[in-house]
């Protein structure tokens, strides 16, 4: 009943070759019941409720390459079983160009047999990543509703779809809970909306404070965005809005810009805790090894065709210079056209109705990494947290050493905050000989945290007049930063903000 399973120890070795092939305990799934019942974490009074009998009829869409054989077909189990039969018009497994036999002619022999006419399975010639998959899926579908999954074992349909009926507009996501990828038992997640920060990863985020003030935990949440492992839409809808960014690459990113396009031109988007899909966390994706190359490519497409000028706090996130910065992330102009063809709002509107949670960094003047002429291959770096001291350490240029340096004369440093903790600020606390890293907010002497910079000069602190200096030391990498009087030395900030 969705409770953890274990693996004989006999039968580790062939159990751990799977793990790692599969990213899940896939010997488990194999052992497990194709049709195993578990828990029901919706709310009680999801229970109580009464769904008319005409509702929209669905085509349920599962989206897989190289997945275990059982679980895409504990998926299908579980749409016949978790669906009223009048609304379940069709299952279509995409199957983007997995080479494990066990999909090819047994997967179709086994759904053919046990569920004649109802599911279809579409092959693409070559991989083309999830997000042209989910788009072929759509294409094969004739339901007036599409639902795109990942794996899963559970999904609710009458809820999703009488919401769908009352206004096509609605984008549904049912509510996640984990499947754990080694015992396969199922974790219940708490009620959540979906946000994400300036890099375009997705993030759970506590519900808007509406939703909370309403009191009714079985209430839609109205949401951002999405993570993305499933949601559900009016197929002719989905279609009119122009489905996903087929410009993308692989995955990441595409389910913030549904977020952001369906809030902008017209439509929302809704987290339903009254329907859950269960997904399974792998332990390794199934896609390309390194999706932070194809996430940051997508996430430049999004900002340059929705953001206007909000863009430059992803190029902030990523340390991308905005000019020059030799990404190509494609053809944006069907997109363009697009956004003008649905007659969309601004992205400031965004921000201030949907995602007001989300923090805005458009007083930046220079980011990036922030260096001293005197050794140059050594960046200022946040250093250990609770050290609460600005340090220096060897320049990689990832989050710890991003530098962002205000029109109020503020130095921040460290990876954006977005809607968690923010950013710290370099402070002179007029004692110590170290910078001290500070939540800026609650520094209260404005001249303490304020600088004098610009490129390739000095840093000077407004209360002390002290500079930031590099001065030799003991220390494992031969320089540490000190506030000290000042010798001349000059800083630059990699990149400078393009308004």
């Amino acid at each position: 009943g969705g409770l953890p399973a274990t693996v004989k120890p006999t039968e580790e070795d062939k159990a751990k070759y799977l793990k790692e092939k599969y990213g899940y305990n896939a010997y488990l799934s194999d052992r497990i019941s194709l049709d195993r019942t578990i828990p029901d974490h919706r709310p009680s009074k999801c229970t109580k409720v009464t769904y008319p009998r005409d509702l929209p009829q669905i085509a349920i869409i599962f989206i897989f390459v190289n997945e275990a054989l059982s679980v895409i077909l504990r998926s299908v189990h579980s749409a016949v079983n978790h669906t009223p039969a009048h609304l379940l018009k069709e299952i279509i497994l995409v199957d983007d160009n997995s080479d494990d036999e066990q999909l090819k002619a047994p997967l179709e022999e086994y759904v053919n047999k046990r569920y004649p006419g109802l599911v279809k399975i579409v092959r693409n010639q070559k991989r083309e990543g999830l997000i042209r998959a989910r788009i072929e899926g759509w294409k094969a579908a004739t339901a007036e509703v599409t639902g795109f999954f990942d794996a899963h074992v559970e999904f609710t349909a009458e809820p999703v779809l009488a919401r769908i009926k009352e206004d096509r507009k609605r984008i549904i996501l049912p509510s996640i809970d984990n499947i754990k990828h080694d015992t396969l038992e199922v974790e219940r997640y708490e009620n959540s909306g979906h946000g994400y920060n300036w890099e375009l990863w997705c993030m759970y985020i506590s519900p808007p404070k509406q939703w909370w003030d309403d009191g009714d935990i079985s209430a839609p949440i109205s949401t951002p965005a999405m993570i993305g492992c499933s949601f559900v839409a009016n197929r002719v809808y989905f279609g009119e809005l122009g489905l996903l960014d087929s410009g993308m690459d692989v995955y990441g990113g595409e389910n913030i810009e549904l977020g952001i396009r369906v809030w902008l031109c017209g439509g929302s988007m809704e987290v339903l805790p009254c329907s859950r899909v269960a997904h399974i966390a792998r332990m390794k994706k199934p896609y390309h090894s390194n999706i932070a190359f194809h996430t940051r490519r997508n996430a430049l497409r999004v900002a340059e065709v929705w953001m206007d000028e909000y863009k430059s706090n992803v190029y902030l996130a990523w340390n991308i210079p905005m000019e020059n910065h030799g990404i190509d992330y494609g053809d944006i102009s069907q997109r363009v056209a697009l956004r003008k063809s649905l007659n969309c709002k601004s992205f400031q509107w965004y921000l201030d109705k949907v995602y007001p949670e989300m923090r805005r960094y458009n007083n930046t003047l220079f980011y990036g990494e922030i260096r001293n002429s005197k050794v140059n291959n050594l960046c200022m770096d946040q250093g250990m947290k609770e050290n609460h001291t600005a340090t220096l350490h060897p320049c990689h240029g990832w989050g710890p050493q991003i530098g962002r340096y205000t029109k109020e004369g503020q130095l921040f440093l460290g990876p954006l905050g977005s809607t968690g903790e923010d950013t710290r600020c370099v402070v002179d606390d007029q004692l110590s000989r170290f910078p001290q890293l500070l939540n800026c907010d609650k520094v209260t002497n404005v001249q303490q945290k304020t600088w004098d910079f610009s490129q390739n000069d000095s840093i000077v602190n407004r209360a002390t007049g002290r500079c930031l200096e590099v001065v030799q030391a003991n220390v494992y990498f031969g320089h540490v930063l000190v506030l000290a009087p000042c010798s001349g030395q000059k800083w630059t900030i990699k990149n400078t903000m393009k308004q």
